[in-house]
């Protein structure tokens, strides 16, 4: 009874709902107060209020239960009383409408208010949906009483209700002349005699009508009546949206047909031209005085003007669509929001007649972009075009916002200072001899190192002779001089093409190289111990010849690590050995060649690798960011005990063609830990990226990457960058630099970006993934929630859900699925599973201790849906960065500093079928069928028969992973069960850390597709104290399938799971295969490995298992069925691809498709061995919920060295028939509690009795449309977590 008692304290609280915005209004506060308005935005049932000049959420409030929130109107006028300002909010979502009084008190200090949200009125239940509302007068009353006394409702109907907000009823309805179904209204006026009505019909035409009082606008009179004004006609398809110039002159309507048009309601014509730019459907628009916005289902925003001259074009939306669009002439801020949970806030500016998009700004500042061009200081004596002899430029770096250096063709190397006028005063600080052309250059930028020196910056020229130049720049920024300069023969004539300085190695080396991949360090005779000598000497350390051949395009070095890496003009990385002896002279090899360390091909495919960076993370191992102009950022680690370089993953970027760098920034509050920046070039654009924010920073023309270019940013990129470009002979700067407050700037994202597109699938991370964090990085995954999320346009995404707050912090796209196939299903794995080793010669393992320790416990991530692309990605959390200054330069100098990175997942391998139907043959090699020219071998699938043509509309539909590890291997073992809709079901591994498929065994007969997948792993015997650590318990490996005619099978993959575990480990992978190969992806694809298949089909002993056919005859209706398993094959038997039948088919679980599963240990049961009991719940199309039961009962053998034998047994626990009163899509269950969801849009929480009955506890109704997916977490014994996802995802949480 006081178990009772306590469950009646638990209850389900709807929290934040991520998903589309569909409303948009401003609150307009007195000018005193605020000259930039406030923002009302709808996303579910919630209204969200922000400000806009900081760009934070002042309050949520949940204004209804289960109903999206279609429109707000928030009145002009106010009451005030002292320092609070009363406005009327209007609300409405499908047939509801609400009335609020908003209230905003005034704090002490500018900016600070506070709000509150009561409900004034409701009206009931319309019998049409509603479209718009307004505010009415009635003359009746006094001049104090008349505002906002009626509320003109329009309906889908074609009529209007006006409702007496004084007296709260339905005062009347005005039926329009023509009775006809709409797609969209707008109304305009302030009283009844004046209301005008444009609606869009059905048949692509807008009906104009009026209301009229007969007498007057007295409502007492209780008369109305409505006349047909006009018709208008043009639109070839369904109109969306209408809208109204301020004085009701004109119209704005947007259509099906990708086109806007602006009708003169007195003329009855469109006036200016049709305005066509969309490719797609328009959602909304609005007018203003001087230009129109539309935004449209192409993810655009389009400005135009009066005379539908198209101004400006904004795409940072994802997804189906930008719904609203918002503008506010006063501020010229312009707000978008759409299905991406997004709301952006751009800032527009007049330039003489045109109304631009001010790309970066502060509202109000004078700091705005500046733009000016410089000209050489000679190029005046060269009047007309360019020849020969004119004099061009060659190379330049930014070193500071207003400082850059500039080398020319003639030889001549310029500092170059830009003036606050726009001016540049340039000085001439060396001419290198025989004045050679300038091929390249690089500047190690210093620092106040002498009182004297203001300036302290080292130059590295390279020019067409083979000669190298080193130039010292002293001084100040105002005279600077060149200290000291050196020159010598670095290679033969035209042979020298690139200068590079290693920041870790600092002003004492600088590298030079060829055309054919040839690296030469030399050493400087230290300039700081005699600063005022002109020369010093001049040595080789080392030349470093690259296995490829191929031109080095940047280098990057580490000390401690004792490595050097290089990347090449086709894409591969290479590393080189770089000793602290040889550095420091200790010890000088006669061989001064040096072969390289190891190296990965084709990091970036074909592509140029264009910058690279070292950071530490262990004193053993060392990360490594390289960035490419295939468009992606790789990250590979480095293992200085074993000199192994592997891939870790990669990041592309859909928005840049060409990664030039990532850098850092500083963050603006405590949930962005840090912001992450990527620079490069979108086709012949520059652009700034925030990666972090997923937003544009700048995006500025030029031609391309191939001109001379550099670039700079502060310490906040988006107040703080500079970019400058050749043109010709011209110099072309872009500079915006505000001073270092952290104030926030335009464009503004204020809510956080989503997934663009329905979901189909989400998973928590396991707490487990908390090992690795460092303890800052622990700070705030204890007070986190972190989501993985699929999509329908193939994305994935983390997610992570401040619990502190109770909102959703921040969200960051991971990757897509290879040519953006929708995702399906998405499971997380972290637990690892050890099995004993009896395998005499294991592969060594670099002295490593055999023991388990949490860096060898990797967290995956894996991906399944359309296409049959599987995709598998790795937890990075706790990666350290550089230390340095918070600047980067150059072009692309990496200088951001931030202790700890925030916690990602990294893109590791995918595998999908490959459209060819050729096989090449390799010979075996210890059991192994190589397989180099394809992704998934074709003839050994039961969707792939070798003589049938490549289908593609096959797709995953499930997946469920477990990792394994045998003791003493370094080997990782996932294993991976995926369901396909041709009604197979195939287990799979990846073995790590080579990324390698492999097909382990096949799951049938299958006579229906699989929908849902969970796997259990089951320890029959937990290892005793004392004994040795390299024997582990003995685990059965379980999986279990619902199927779409409702039956729910169970498969025993033990053997096949142990048997390839330990003959993969026996082998030495790494010396047949070559791992060090980026998969062939090109540009918008992030391709797979090599699929391997071990052995051939064999079909696992049913006599062993006493499966047979029988299995599928059995179904289980409040009885106990028991499997025997005494399997005797050996453990040694090579891991062929293997034929599963079930151990137990449950027939008629359901009434149709199982939807969803979910397995838990039973309470009261114990932790291993005998009595073991686990609980499956299962919910289906039916609407119905189902629990089974099963015991594994083991009997421990004589010897251990027998195969220990097991029983499972089954037992139906029955269920309920009518859970949800729609089909049930998601199921989440733990040892007392259950949680549901389905296309109901409710959330039921049960509790399992102790007879294994289920009681329904509570439920409550979520702001999530179309429900596809659940997952849950408990928190600690009295909160749970529950995360829902259809059309958007919503967190509930249930405590007691």
């Amino acid at each position: 009874m006081a178990e009772d008692d306590s469950r009646r304290t638990w209850n389900p609280r709807a929290g934040p709902y991520l998903g589309e915005v569909s409303s948009l209004a401003f609150l307009n506060l007195p000018q005193h107060v605020s000259s930039i308005p406030y923002l009302l935005a709808g996303s579910g049932s919630e209204i969200l209020l922000y400000e806009l000049t900081s760009g934070e959420l002042i309050r949520s409030f949940q204004v209804f239960e289960g109903v999206r929130v279609h429109g707000t109107v928030c009145s002009s006028t106010f009451v005030r009383s002292g320092e609070i300002y009363t406005y009327k909010l209007v609300v409405f979502g499908e047939k509801k409408v609400k009335i609020f009084s908003l209230v905003v008190e005034l704090g002490s200090s500018p900016g600070d208010i506070s709000v509150g949200l009561e409900v004034l009125d409701s009206s009931p239940r319309l019998s049409n949906w509603v479209f718009d509302v307004c505010f009415l007068q009635d003359s009746s009353d006094s001049l104090e009483e008349e505002e906002d006394k009626l509320l003109a409702i329009g309906c889908s109907d074609n009529s209007v209700c006006v409702w007496d907000v004084k007296e709260s009823r339905m005062a009347f309805e005005i039926q329009s002349p023509e009775k006809c179904l709409l797609y969209t209204m707008r109304l305009w006026g302030k009283s009844i005699s004046t209301l005008r009505i444009a609606s869009g019909t059905i048949f692509n035409e807008i009906i104009v009508w009026r209301t009229a009082g007969l007498g007057g606008d007295n409502l007492d009179n209780g008369q109305y009546c409505a006349s047909h004004t006009l018709r208008l006609a043009g639109h070839e398809g369904s109109i969306f949206r209408i809208v109204w110039s301020l004085d009701g002159s004109k119209l704005v309507s947007v259509s099906d047909d990708r086109s806007a048009r602006i009708w003169e309601i007195d003329s009855q014509e469109v006036i200016g031209p049709v305005l066509f730019g969309h490719s797609v459907r328009v959602w909304d628009c609005c007018i203003s005085d001087s230009l129109i916005v539309t935004a449209g289902e192409d993810c655009t925003c389009r400005i135009w003007g009066m005379d539908g001259t198209q101004l400006e074009v904004i795409k940072e939306h994802i997804g189906r669509g930008i719904w609203r669009c918002l503008y506010d002439p006063n501020s010229s801020l312009l707000v978008t929001a759409g299905f991406d949970s997004a709301i952006k806030v751009h800032q527009l500016h007049k330039c003489g007649s045109e109304i631009l998009l001010d790309t970066v700004g502060v509202h109000d500042s004078q700091d705005k972009v500046e733009s000016f061009s410089a000209r050489l200081p000679n190029s005046a004596q060269h009047t007309g075009r360019m020849d020969s002899k004119s004099e061009y430029v060659r190379c330049l770096q930014f070193t500071q916002e207003d400082t850059m250096y500039v080398a020319t063709n003639h030889g001549c190397l310029y500092h170059a200072r830009l003036l606050p006028s726009g001016n540049v005063r340039w000085t001439e600080l060396v001419r290198i001899p025989e004045e050679g052309p300038i091929i390249a250059m690089d500047v190690l930028p210093g620092g106040k190192l002498h009182e004297s020196c203001a300036l302290d910056d080292w130059v590295a020229l390279g020019d067409g002779k083979g000669n190298m130049t080193i130039v010292r720049v002293i001084g100040d920024m105002y005279n600077p001089l060149a200290g000291s300069n050196q020159t010598w023969k670095a290679s033969p004539e035209r042979q020298l093409l690139g200068t590079f300085w290693c920041k870790s190695l600092g002003y004492r080396f600088v590298c030079s190289c060829n055309p054919r991949g040839l690296l030469k360090l030399w050493r400087l005779s230290d300039p700081l111990a005699s600063a005022a000598c002109s020369a010093y000497d001049i040595s080789l350390v080392a030349e470093f010849s690259s296995s490829f051949g191929i031109r080095i395009m940047c280098v990057d070095a580490s000390t401690e690590h004792e490595v050097l890496v290089c990347g090449d003009l086709r894409g591969n990385v290479t590393l080189f050995p770089l000793s602290k002896d040889m550095l420091n002279r200790v010890s000088v090899s006669p061989e001064l060649k040096i072969p390289s360390l190891n190296y990965f091909k084709a990091a970036h495919g074909i592509s140029t690798v264009s910058s690279l960076s070292i950071a530490r993370l262990t004193s053993s191992k060392a990360e490594i960011c390289s960035t490419g102009a295939d468009g992606c950022i790789c990250y590979f680690e480095y293992d200085r005990e074993r000199q192994a370089l592997e891939f870790m993953g990669l990041k592309q970027l859909k928005e840049l063609s060409l990664v030039q760098s990532v850098c850092q920034g500083m963050h603006f509050s405590k949930d962005h830990p840090n912001n992450e920046y990527a620079a490069g070039f979108s086709s012949t654009d520059f652009m700034l990226w925030n990666l972090t924010t997923e937003t544009k920073v700048a995006q500025i023309s030029c031609g391309g990457w191939r001109r001379p270019h550099s670039f700079y940013l502060g310490d906040i990129p988006e107040m703080q960058n500079c970019f400058a470009y050749v043109k010709d002979d011209v110099i072309h700067i872009h500079r915006h630099w505000v001073g270092g407050e952290k104030t926030k700037v335009f464009p503004l994202n204020l809510h956080t970006q989503f997934h663009g597109r329905e979901l189909h699938s989400l998973c928590f991370i396991s707490a487990d993934t908390k090992a690795g964090f460092e303890s800052e990085e622990r700070k705030i995954s204890d007070k986190s929630s972190w989501i993985i999320t699929g999509c329908e346009d193939g994305s994935v995404r983390l997610t992570r859900y401040a619990s502190e707050f109770g909102n959703w912090s921040t969200s960051e796209l991971l990757g897509e699925h290879v040519g953006g196939s929708a995702v399906r299903s998405v499971c997380c794995v972290s637990n690892m599973h050890i099995i004993a080793s009896d395998i005499p010669n294991l592969p060594d393992i670099g002295g490593q201790d055999s023991s388990v320790n949490d860096s060898e416990r990797p967290c995956l991530l894996i991906s399944v849906g359309a296409k049959r692309v599987l995709t598998s990605w790795l937890l990075r959390n706790g990666r350290q960065n550089k230390k340095g200054d918070s600047l980067v330069n150059g072009n692309g100098d990496n200088r951001a500093s931030s202790d700890v990175s925030s916690v990602t997942f990294q893109w590791l391998a995918t595998d999908m079928p490959t459209k060819s139907k050729k096989i090449e043959k390799s010979p075996k090699l210890d059991g192994v069928d190589e397989d180099t020219t394809v992704n998934v071998t074709e003839s050994r699938s039961n969707s792939y028969q070798g003589g049938e043509s490549y289908e593609d509309d096959w797709r995953y539909m499930a997946t469920t992973a477990f990792l394994v590890k045998c003791v003493g291997s370094r080997l990782t073992i996932c294993f991976i069960a995926v369901a396909c809709s041709d009604a197979t079901l195939t287990l799979r591994a990846l073995v790590l850390p080579h990324r390698l498929w492999f097909d382990v065994a096949t799951l049938v007969p299958l006579t229906s597709p699989v929908l849902s997948l969970q796997h259990a792993i089951v320890p029959l015997h937990t290892s005793l104290e004392g004994e040795n650590n390299n024997t582990s318990s003995s685990d059965v490996y379980l999986l279990i399938s619902g199927a779409t005619d409702g039956s729910i099978a169970f498969w025993d993959v033990t053997v096949c799971v142990e048997a390839f575990v330990k003959q993969v480990s026996s082998l030495h992978i790494e010396k047949f295969i070559d791992c060090q190969k980026r998969p062939r992806t090109g540009r918008g694809s992030q391709g797979g490995r090599k699929w391997k298949l071990l052995g051939a089909k064999r079909t696992q002993d049913s006599s062993s298992n006493s499966v047979g056919e029988a299995a599928e005859e059995d179904p289980v209706t409040n009885g106990v069925l028991s499997q025997e398993n005494g399997s005797n094959e050996s453990a040694d038997s090579p891991p062929d691809t293997s034929e599963i039948k079930p151990s137990h088919v449950v027939k008629n679980t359901h009434q149709s498709g199982v939807n969803c599963l979910h397995v838990a240990r039973s309470s009261g049961s114990p932790s291993d061995g005998n009595g073991l009991m686990f609980n499956v719940i299962s919910g289906g199309d039916d609407q119905a919920l189902h629990c089974l039961s099963f015991n594994i009962l083991s009997n421990s053998p004589v010897n251990t060295s027998e195969t220990p034998s097991y029983s499972i047994r089954l037992t139906d626990r029955g269920g309920v028939a009518s859970a949800h009163s729609s089909a049930i899509k998601g199921v989440w269950m733990d040892v007392k509690w259950i949680f549901s969801t389905g296309l109901d849009q409710r959330v039921r929480c049960w509790y399992l009795d102790k007879d294994g009955k289920l009681v329904e506890h509570a439920h409550i109704v979520i702001s999530v449309p179309e429900p596809e997916a659940l997952d849950a977490k408990a928190i600690d014994e009295k909160r749970y977590q529950i995360a829902v996802a259809g059309r958007g995802i919503q967190m509930v949480e249930f405590s007691g």
